[in-house]
């Protein structure tokens, strides 16, 4: 299928992938790529691939390889071993300006001195568009972004947000294979943050361009993606949907990173779930109840007293501790009207629940 998106010309297919099989050939495929600065291993051979019109993110914390891997396939950092390739073609050793991808920082790398649409514009003019084309074809893309009124604008005088979505349009109108993003949002308030994450993943489903974001930001990563891979020292440790990632952690690495988790292992999996090994609950599906409640028949309990509690505006987060001596996390919506629902304090006791499909084993 031909998808024509407005102001970015015509991409070729709408491939988003939402499972974590690729069934082809990826379009951004790496292969046994390694990355080394001197004694440091940066990057560990890696094998993965990216589907065209995917919006795949690599998430995990500071020094995890997950921005090395973005700049190697940018071209800004060699390749120590192994190969990359965009749309069947190697573009190992390709420089920078040679490759049908193009990169949008955290810092923007706006031009001070050009208005809007000069940085727009600029781009199209080193490919030698023709003036009024490449006028045209800026202007439409700060349309798509919802600027049209600051064009003749200078950076410094709008917003951190408006900033990012120029930043954005610079990128698209030169209409990529592939668009790099590194921790594009970093630097915004949390509630700008959380609207230009929608707009992001609205302009990437509409131009239908393969999106890689690279974030630190779980909740980010979960709410904008097709698929993450999970970053540790240099290393994937899953790579799946947001459900499988959560859902289903393939280490504890994973489970403790997305997200709060109850990891049980030894004495108390075996007390509190029945199985030995390494198991993980997670808060939300943790239900508090007062003393002497009985499970339902596809359930398990365990009877504790409350350590501590702690009011988060949307949810409530209660810390108990069991009977067998395990620490559990349960958390709960605040659904009801302030002051109308029944609430623990420290001290009280407990009988928490949980369904038994929703305890995880993880491999070891």
């Amino acid at each position: 299928m031909t998808v024509l998106s407005k102001g970015f010309g015509k991409v070729e297919g709408d491939h988003r992938v939402m499972n974590s099989e690729v069934s082809e050939p990826g379009y951004v495929s790496l292969r046994s790529v390694s990355k080394t600065f001197g004694d440091v291993h940066a990057v560990v051979d890696l094998d993965f691939d990216i589907a065209s019109g995917e919006f795949f993110s690599m998430l995990g914390p500071s020094g995890s390889g997950k921005t090395t891997v973005l700049r190697m396939i940018a071209g800004f950092e060699s390749v120590t071993t192994g190969t990359v390739s965009i749309d069947g073609e190697d573009i190992t050793s390709l420089a920078p300006f040679d490759r049908t991808v193009n990169t949008v920082f955290q810092d923007y790398a706006l031009f001070p001195h050009m208005t809007i649409q000069d940085n727009v514009e600029y781009g199209l003019r080193t490919r030698k568009v023709a003036k009024p084309e490449r006028a045209r074809q800026a202007s439409e893309a700060i349309e798509r972004v919802q600027l049209s009124h600051v064009a003749d604008r200078l950076p410094h005088q709008l917003s951190g947000g408006q900033r990012q979505r120029i930043a954005l349009a610079r990128a698209l109108v030169l209409r990529p294979k592939v668009l790099l993003l590194d921790e594009p949002l970093g630097a915004l308030d949390k509630q700008l943050r959380e609207e230009m994450q929608a707009e992001l993943k609205t302009i990437q489903r509409e131009a239908g361009i393969t999106f890689v974001f690279v974030t630190h930001d779980q909740e980010e990563a979960m709410r904008m993606s097709d698929r993450i891979a999970v970053f540790n020292s240099g290393r994937i440790e899953q790579l799946g949907t947001p459900h499988e990632v959560y859902e289903n952690p393939s280490t504890a690495f994973v489970a403790g990173f997305l997200g709060v988790s109850n990891l049980l292992e030894g004495a108390s999996a075996q007390a509190l779930v029945g199985r030995t090994g390494l198991v993980n609950i997670r808060p939300e599906r943790i239900r508090l109840h007062g003393p002497g409640h009985k499970p339902d028949k596809d359930s398990s309990s365990v009877s504790g007293a409350v350590i501590e509690v702690a009011y988060t505006g949307a949810n409530t987060i209660v810390v108990i501790r069991t009977e067998t001596g395990a620490r559990l996390i349960s958390t709960s919506l605040n659904e009801e009207l302030p002051g109308h629902k029944d609430t623990f304090a420290v001290g009280d006791k407990v009988v928490a629940t949980w369904r038994d499909i929703h305890v995880a084993t993880i491999p070891q």
